[in-house]
């Protein structure tokens, strides 16, 4: 195994992301005097559900690139992985606060999970197929 030293710069810049969505949730508990829940605020809901959302599925997704990457996967495998899960993660926030049922809603939150499960998926499928 070698070291999965792209998937970490990654990670790197997840983690920044993720606490930018942690602070805009702040934010928003700040103005809005919510300290507990999201007290019926549905601009704080969709904000907490985006960065829950991001810290339920980015880190299973990276653990699968780390290991496709530590496996020997090939960097434009990894690389190809990242950045679709990148994107995908930055477009689902656009999404979320879409019209409801808006080409938007579809195209940014439909696309960032599409993209995120796409990610989990290959990289598990990659997994699998070194395993046997």
């Amino acid at each position: 195994m070698i070291y999965p030293a792209l998937t970490a710069s990654y990670a790197g810049l997840f983690a920044l992301i993720y606490v930018g969505l942690s602070a805009w949730v702040m934010a928003s508990r700040v103005t809005s005097d919510t300290l507990h829940g999201d007290g019926g605020n549905e601009g704080l809901e969709k904000r907490i559900r985006t960065q829950g959302n991001f810290g339920e599925y980015v880190p299973l997704a990276l653990i699968l690139v780390a290991l496709v990457e530590a496996g020997g996967g090939g960097p434009t495998l990894v690389r190809t992985l990242l950045i679709v899960l990148l994107v995908g993660r930055v477009l689902h926030p656009f999404g979320m606060f879409a019209a409801k049922n808006s080409p938007v809603q579809f195209a940014c939150r439909g696309g960032g999970i599409l993209a995120t499960l796409g990610v989990m998926a290959v990289a598990a499928v990659t997994l699998l197929l070194r395993a046997t």
